[in-house]
């Protein structure tokens, strides 16, 4: 190893034993913990992700008790974190650790690569910080550091450049000190080395950072972009019960499979690419409404706009605008499940994060 790979494994470790976050999958060396809190991780801040995690091993505190949970109750303690097939996926593992592995995570990586969900990066960060094996753990953190520390101007959003950089991050690795340096890594890009705003002035490493020397740092790394979200306007349904269904609104189960199966939320219609939220009377969007429910067996008559909402997957931009609807008649077809949920329901239910924020502005 050279002279800077050394000075960064060095210098790194010793900032990150001397300013460490405290942090709740760190308190003790747990293989479970330690891949749920990876899981979390995913996509989500740290400081979202800690109540999260907390109340998630309250919950199901082992591999077996996750392995044996309702998927329901999983998915609702989930709530919130969105990419819900995350969670789905990680109870599918929990049931392999548990049937073939005892309910342990198995030291191999080999084993722990081939559970569900469970990718490249995932299994590097299990078997380095669990394991204390000389793996490497490649995020968009860590490529960050790396591309602006050794001044690599490969396209991180191919795959063979983040072939290389785990190759690159494994030579850096001191012997025994594979879960706080990989950590480390990770922490450096999350508090110092961050995207637009680098705090080159604090980095344990910037004696010998290439780009920041080369006054690149706000250049690298350097990542073509993924496409936009592709827009849909669904218009949602807002049926509040009478009689003895006072003070609660009529949702309906997802499909099994597919974007948020079997989650809970209001009725709603994709609506044609033609019509648009701006140049539309509420009196043709009622029509669409009607029309589009009615033929899932779901007969209401649009009353009034009740408010507008977004939200962003991955890949779709859910743009909806909310009708309060009455009820005239429900006879659900294919095999849709709809019930009415108060307050109450919603403690058990679980919603993706539009309707969450949706049903708390009804219920407040």
């Amino acid at each position: 190893m050279d002279e800077q790979k050394r000075y960064f494994s060095r210098e790194l470790l010793l900032w990150y034993r001397a300013n460490k976050r405290d942090l709740p999958w760190r308190r003790q060396s747990n293989p479970y913990y330690t891949w749920v809190s990876e899981i979390m991780l995913q996509q989500t801040r740290v400081e979202t992700v800690k109540p999260y995690f907390e109340r998630f091993i309250g919950k199901f505190p082992t591999v077996e008790a996750l392995a044996d949970a309702p998927e329901e109750e999983v998915l609702k303690a989930w709530e919130g974190l969105g990419y819900y097939s995350r969670a789905r996926n990680l109870q599918t593992a929990a049931r392999e650790v548990k049937e073939q592995y005892g309910g342990q995570v198995p030291n191999d990586k080999a084993k722990v690569s081939a559970l569900k969900g469970i990718g490249p990066y995932t299994s590097g960060a299990i078997m380095s910080i669990a394991f204390n094996r000389p793996e490497p753990a490649v995020d968009g953190n860590v490529m960050r550091v790396l591309s602006r520390y050794f001044r690599l101007h490969d396209d991180i959003a191919k795959p063979a450049t983040r072939v290389h950089m785990e190759h690159l991050a494994q030579e850096l690795i001191p012997e025994g000190c594979a879960s706080d340096f990989n950590q480390a890594l990770m922490e450096l890009g999350a508090l110092v080395c961050t995207p637009k705003s680098p705090s080159c002035l604090l980095c344990p490493v910037m004696e010998h950072c290439e780009g920041r020397m080369a006054g690149e740092e706000l250049i690298l790394p350097i990542k073509t972009k993924a496409k936009p979200p592709k827009p849909e306007l669904r218009y949602a349904a807002l049926i509040e019960g009478t009689g003895e269904h006072e003070g609660k609104v009529l949702v309906r189960q997802r499909p099994d499979t597919g974007l948020l199966a079997k989650m809970w939320e209001l009725p709603h219609i994709l609506v044609p690419k033609q019509v648009g939220i701006v140049g539309i009377s509420d009196a043709e969007s009622y029509a669409i409404l009607h029309h589009s429910l009615q033929a899932e067996g779901v007969d209401v008559a649009p009353v009034e706009h009740w408010m507008d909402a977004e939200h962003t997957f991955s890949h779709i931009h859910w743009q909806m605008r909310v009708y309060r609807c009455n009820l005239r008649n429900l006879q659900p077809k294919d095999n849709t499940v709809y019930k009415w949920a108060g307050p109450e329901e919603m403690e058990e239910l679980a919603f993706p994060n539009v309707f969450v924020r949706l049903l708390k502005i009804r219920f407040q």
